[in-house]
């Protein structure tokens, strides 16, 4: 199944690019923003800052590449940072506004654990793409609550460990680093039609 990896430099992208290949995906990894409009399925990764990695997706105009290849029937998968990039706003350094394609605000972790958020977390899920199991993250943001949520986890509190509306999906931990699995996640993905 053919799969685009967007080649953001805010991600890394050699590891979920192996990840994406272990589970069978025919790989295209771009830059180019005709290349991710025109994608039937695409996986949008991210590590680090929100905000950095918003601000590159809108300086090569792959916001709203991403946006028209959903509205024309692709399939999405946000990994990590990606995945908060779907979301309306997030609020690290500030308001920046997300993609808007799942409702729901990504805000600190408060509490008394320390942050970030890093190892092995269950994950509880309704989704059919995503089994229950512990998956590894390394967060100190996160989605606390979304009418989109399909699977949750708790860190001082519950949080929104994956996300689905429609054919957009996204996952708050790392499943190139979450053994069987986060491969048994991207393997679902990339045969997802």
């Amino acid at each position: 199944m053919d799969v685009t990896l967007i080649d953001s430099p805010v991600a890394n992208v050699a590891n979920i690019a192996r990840a994406l290949r272990a589970a069978g995906a025919e790989l295209h990894v771009t830059r180019d923003a005709e290349a991710i409009a025109s994608a039937g399925k695409l996986v949008l990764p991210g590590v680090g800052s929100f905000v950095a990695a918003m601000q590159w997706l809108q300086e090569n105009a792959i916001d709203d590449a991403i946006k028209r290849a959903v509205h024309d029937g692709a399939a999405l998968l946000g990994i990590c940072v990606g995945h908060q990039l779907l979301f309306d706003v997030s609020y690290e350094m500030g308001t920046t506004s997300g993609l808007g394609l799942v409702r729901g605000e990504v805000r600190k972790f408060e509490g008394p654990l320390p942050v970030p958020q890093i190892g092995w977390n269950t994950v509880t899920s309704n989704g059919a793409l995503l089994p229950d199991a512990s998956f590894y993250f390394v967060n100190s943001y996160a989605a606390l609550d979304s009418p989109h949520a399909i699977a949750r986890a708790d860190y001082g509190g519950p949080f929104v460990a994956a996300v689905q509306n429609g054919r957009v999906f996204g996952v708050q931990f790392h499943p190139e680093k979450s053994s069987a699995a986060g491969l048994q996640v991207l393997r679902n993905y990339v045969a997802w039609t």
